[in-house]
């Protein structure tokens, strides 16, 4: 059975584009593999806490297996994330772009992903650090909207869009490197031409949810 984990970063509800999107994807996901289950995860409405002095300690506690009781506290969360990663296949993330990056409940969440000898290893060689990834095997659907226009391959402001390579960059650093971006653009400009924006935006998930 095909589990989809479903990371929604926008902070805004109904109103939100990238949400909006992810549901039409996700409702003809679902009529493609009635056995598959869906779990959501709420980051951008929802208490992600950003990482702490607390956490950083705990995470980098030389004894893994012999963390104090506060300490496995501090990392509830944090783990639990780290078990809804790898119990499912895929991913989907939808995410619009603040500021020419993700939302921050976005980057607390990849923050409490991102864990040494969980989701990734280390290994020192003549002192150079050698990173391994450990989480192998999962696809992932990104899902986005920008405000302005021009921020995908080729545009003219493709520069300035840290939001897919950032994710891109994180996600890799874990060893998930199937990675699909969707996006639709120019809610400040033009009114008709984000409606076509999001219309395209909508086709390709039609198309690709038989397939995910």
């Amino acid at each position: 059975m095909s589990k989809v984990l479903v990371v929604h970063g926008s902070p805004r509800g109904e109103r939100s584009h990238s949400r909006r999107l992810a549901e039409v994807f996700l409702q003809a996901w679902q009529a493609a593999n009635p056995q598959g289950s869906l779990t959501r995860r709420e980051v951008g409405r929802g208490a992600i806490p950003h990482v702490s002095e607390a956490f950083i300690a705990a995470a980098f506690y030389p004894q893994p297996e012999a963390r104090p009781l506060s300490m496995q506290a501090d990392l509830a969360l944090s783990d639990e994330l780290v078990g809804e990663l790898f119990e499912h296949q895929r991913l989907v993330i939808s995410a619009p772009m603040h500021n020419f990056s993700v939302p921050s409940g976005i980057k607390a969440w990849v923050d409490h992903i991102v864990r040494l000898g969980l989701t990734f290893d280390t290994q020192l060689d003549n002192g150079v650090a050698h990173y391994q990834p450990l989480v192998l095997g999962k696809k992932v659907l990104v899902i986005t909207s920008r405000g302005g226009g021009g921020f995908g391959p080729g545009g003219e402001h493709e520069a300035m869009n840290h939001a897919d390579r950032w994710l891109r960059t994180a996600l890799g650093f874990m060893g998930i490197d199937d990675v699909t971006v969707i996006a639709a653009e120019g809610e400040e400009s033009v009114p008709e031409r984000f409606q076509q924006s999001c219309a395209q935006a909508e086709q390709q998930l039609l198309a690709l949810a038989r397939r995910f």
